[in-house]
Order: C-alpha cells, then sequence, then structure tokens
C-alpha cells in the first residue's frame, strides 16, 4: 500500500512514524510531501518514507494520501492538486473544518474521508472520529481504520456534522484538560507547594484517575461517589464547583467549539 502524506508537520510526521511502525506500510512505500526545501530536507533525515517537493513526482501512484496540512492553506494545496488526483484514491484529510463537499469539489475526486485526530496521537493514545463519502468501500475503510488506529483510538461516524462535535470534544479536549491541570497547579502553589511538587502532584492526580476509569466498569459518578464522603474535603470541593458553574462553563465551552469548526466549514 503506498502511501502520500502531504505536510511535513507534527502531524504528518507523526503518521509516518505511526505507520512504518506499526508495519502497515514500509519506508519504500511511504511518501512525504512538503512545501519548502529546508522541510524536504529535514523529513529526508527523519528516514521515514522518501521525501518530495514537488507534487507532481509523487501524487501519481499514491494509494492513499493524507492531507496533514493547515485550513488556512488548503486552498494553496487544491491549486497544486488539480489534475494529479485520480478517481481510485483515497483521500483523507485531517484539515478542521474543510468539508467533505470543498474537498470533492476542489479535487474533482470521489472516494474521501474526513477525520479528526487530536494531541495524544503523537504518543500513540490519540482519539480520531472520520467518516466518508459512499463512493469508499468497505475495504478501504478497514485500510484507512487500521491506519488511524496505529495513532490510538478511531472511532467511525455517520454524518459529517459529527466531525465538528468530535472536533470540540476530543479535538479540543486535551486544552480543556490541561486547563483544568494548570488551575489545580496553581491552587497548589496558593497553599504552599513548590512548582515541581504542584506539577507532580496534580499530573500523577490526573494519570491515575484516568487509568482507574479505564480499568473498571464504572461511571464518572460513581467514582465521585466513591472518593466523596458525606461533609468531607471532597464535598466541599464540589459543592463549590457547583457555585461556580463548573461543569456549565466546561459543557459552554466545548459547545462554543463546536460552533466555532461548524462556522470554519462555511
Amino acid at each position: 500500500m503506498k502511501i502520500l502524506i502531504i505536510g511535513g508537520g507534527n502531524m504528518g510526521l507523526t503518521y509516518a512514524r505511526s505507520f512504518v511502525r506499526a508495519h502497515v506500510t514500509s519506508r519504500l512505500d511511504l511518501r512525504l510531501l512538503a512545501r519548502s526545501p529546508e522541510r524536504v530536507a529535514a523529513l529526508a533525515a527523519n528516514e521515514v518514507g522518501t521525501a518530495w517537493g514537488r507534487p507532481e513526482d509523487c501524487v501519481p501512484g499514491a494509494n492513499i494520501i493524507i492531507l496533514a496540512v493547515k485550513p488556512q492553506d488548503s486552498g494553496a494545496l487544491f491549486g497544486q492538486l488539480q489534475g494529479l488526483v485520480q478517481p481510485q484514491q483515497v483521500i483523507i484529510s485531517i484539515m478542521a473544518g474543510v468539508r467533505i463537499s470543498t474537498l470533492r469539489e476542489a479535487l474533482g475526486t470521489p472516494k474521501i474521508i474526513r477525520a479528526m485526530p487530536n494531541l495524544p496521537a503523537q504518543i500513540g493514545m490519540g482519539m480520531t472520529a472520520f467518516t466518508s463519502t459512499d463512493e469508499v468501500t468497505r475495504a478501504e475503510l478497514v485500510q484507512v481504520q487500521n491506519l488511524l488506529s496505529t495513532t490510538g483510538k478511531t472511532v467511525y461516524v455517520e454524518e459529517e456534522a459529527a466531525i465538528d462535535a468530535s472536533t470540540a470534544i476530543s479535538g479540543s479536549g486535551p486544552a480543556y484538560v490541561y486547563y483544568c491541570m494548570e488551575a489545580l497547579m496553581a491552587a497548589a502553589a496558593q497553599m504552599g507547594f513548590a512548582p515541581a511538587e504542584a506539577e507532580l502532584l496534580v499530573s500523577q492526580t490526573f494519570r491515575g484517575a484516568v487509568e482507574l476509569y479505564s480499568q473498571a466498569g464504572l461511571s464518572c459518578q460513581d467514582w465521585i461517589a466513591r472518593v466523596a464522603s458525606k461533609g468531607g474535603t471532597t464535598e466541599a470541593a464540589l459543592h463549590a464547583f457547583e457555585g461556580g458553574a463548573v461543569r456549565e462553563g466546561l459543557i459552554a465551552g466545548a459547545t462554543a467549539a463546536r460552533n466555532r469548526a461548524e462556522e470554519l466549514g462555511k
């Protein structure tokens, strides 16, 4: 399976390394396309695949083409790819907000998959939601899911609108976690802990809580009930969160992110 990754940034390299490490393709069959000669040289130095600087040299012959560039660069990219993409090639776009209809019209090709990964994909702990056009075959969907699963978990969604929703939840979600962690680190500092101590207390607490949740079939409310005893310290904190509308604020933030993703698509 010959794969072309367009874009030599963090996600492009993440995919390249994950694919080769999982043996879903080989270095010989993996191609990377970058815009600047400097980036081409940097990609070549990573030795995860063959680095190219011109679309006409690497687009033909690829079975799967992954568009891993910034959404604001999509217009220039479409101009470079016009006339090169063939109907049998599968296009995977991870450009936030760029709709399937836009991709189909700009590239003139029917087999399109839109995916939304997130940052932890860099360590194989990512979450990717994806959807496809009807022209993508079941066998091709299985191939794509195998590729995306090399960076973590995946979920296929029937409606494209769910990609905007997943952008707000899992795509932007790591930032929400870091926001909460930073707030607790600040609280720890106010209580007298040194920065390194505050970081250790918070990061290990988050790591342990998520791992505990993953290993047992209990809901978040079940775990909260196990930690919070009546009249105790945890209950006092939870009452303060409710008074400050923390839960509602997080829901409002995720909704704002979803709305922004929809706006970008227009």
